[in-house]
């Protein structure tokens, strides 16, 4: 039986209490593209897990991952009351707004959002979605993936809990895939549940021994503690490239040549760089981190030389003060993550780039995503 939704809002609307989930973005870097399904199921095979105390987990060093940063951009998604036979999805950055009613919401891209909560069979509610920042839609921080793993989670709550944080990353990641809307895998969902600078390490048909564990499964080791987040934040930054980005394109690209032997060994490589990158943070080796970044991105250029398209000037410029750069999510165009181990390089280096391209400024977070005024 779905539930009617309409009345409550309509009273958490006038306390000024509408239910609401804040969903962050992530930065990647190397081992980003290794949760797209096609990698995940390609360099997987059964490991020895070590139960022994090993911070390294050597044991996971030729295993698809992926470490994800959560930062303090994102999206907001709030719930209001709307027609009691009906369900909405609006967003006011890209001013579109769809609507329908239960059992008739057809499974198309525009749809994606909508499909979601028509999932969790409750009705009379809109959810209207918010950038938290204006101006840096589709920058590589994962916002597409962010949005939809939000609304999961906001539905899930409307609805009772019904699905677990697996189960939502699962949910999200599919459905997004599905209907078109981006090629993805699991990274910025998970990163949105879990949050923090987190080492993912990837088990696409769950964890052998685990009957209940599925796709979306993981192991989850937490690399940087809260209290040292400001030792990455002075060596990072983030920049627009001004340009359009060409996601889409280039995950095809990268998709096509995993069927190659060529294609199929430079993405093998990946793995090794991206474990690399994992104990560079961990062991606060700045260094190693800007080795690992610069080797992953060589390896991406090869695989698809159109990554780094509108990002070749903020790679020189970085050159120049013994800095680094990786274009974030598929590259293309976009956010590009600046690094150095050297926190006054990278001043320099950002004193160079005032007035020729904008800033992302972002804070590190310990959480995902916040819930507020759920229970209703």
């Amino acid at each position: 039986m779905s539930i009617q939704l309409h009345d409550s809002l309509k009273m958490a609307e006038k306390e000024k209490a509408l239910p609401r989930v804040i969903a962050y973005n992530r930065i990647d870097g190397p081992g980003s593209s290794l949760d797209l399904s096609e990698f995940q199921q390609a360099f997987w095979k059964l490991p020895d897990i070590q139960d022994k105390d090993d911070p390294a987990v050597k044991w996971t060093m030729n295993l698809p991952r992926t470490v994800g940063i959560t930062i303090d951009t994102g999206t907001k998604i709030e719930a209001h009351p709307f027609n009691p036979d009906l369900i909405g999805v609006k967003s006011v950055e890209y001013k579109t707004e769809v609507t329908g009613s239960l059992g008739e919401v057809i499974p198309i891209k525009e749809n994606w959002l909508l499909k979601i909560i028509e999932i969790f069979d409750i009705k009379g509610v809109m959810f209207i979605l918010k950038n938290l920042r204006e101006g840096i839609q589709s920058s590589g921080l994962g916002g597409s993936s962010t949005a939809t793993i939000g609304v999961c989670i906001l539905a899930n709550e409307l609805a009772g809990r019904p699905f677990s944080k697996i189960q939502l990353i699962s949910l999200a990641s599919r459905i997004e895939q599905s209907f078109g809307v981006s090629i993805t895998g699991t990274q910025e969902q998970s990163n949105v549940i879990f949050g923090g600078v987190m080492d993912y390490v990837w088990f696409p048909w769950g964890k052998p021994g685990y009957p209940d564990t599925g796709y979306g499964e993981s192991s989850r080791f937490e690399l940087i503690p809260p209290e040292n987040y400001g030792l990455l934040e002075e060596r990072m930054a983030i920049f627009h490239s001004g340009k359009a980005r060409l996601s889409s394109e280039v995950n095809l690209a990268w998709r096509n040549a995993l069927l190659t032997e060529v294609g199929y060994k430079l993405h093998f490589n990946k793995m090794k760089v991206a474990y690399e990158f994992r104990e560079g943070l961990r062991q606060q080796k700045w260094g190693h981190v800007m080795k690992s970044i610069d080797r992953y991105r060589k390896i991406r250029t090869k695989l698809c030389e159109g990554y780094m398209k509108n990002s070749i000037d903020l790679l020189e410029r970085a050159k120049n003060y013994h800095c680094t750069t990786f274009p974030l999510g598929a590259g293309g165009g976009g956010g590009v993550l600046l690094f150095s181990p050297n926190p006054e390089s990278l001043e320099k280096l950002r004193e160079d780039l005032k007035g020729i391209y904008s800033e992302i400024p972002f804070k590190i977070r310990s959480r995902g995503h916040e819930i507020n005024n759920a229970k209703i």
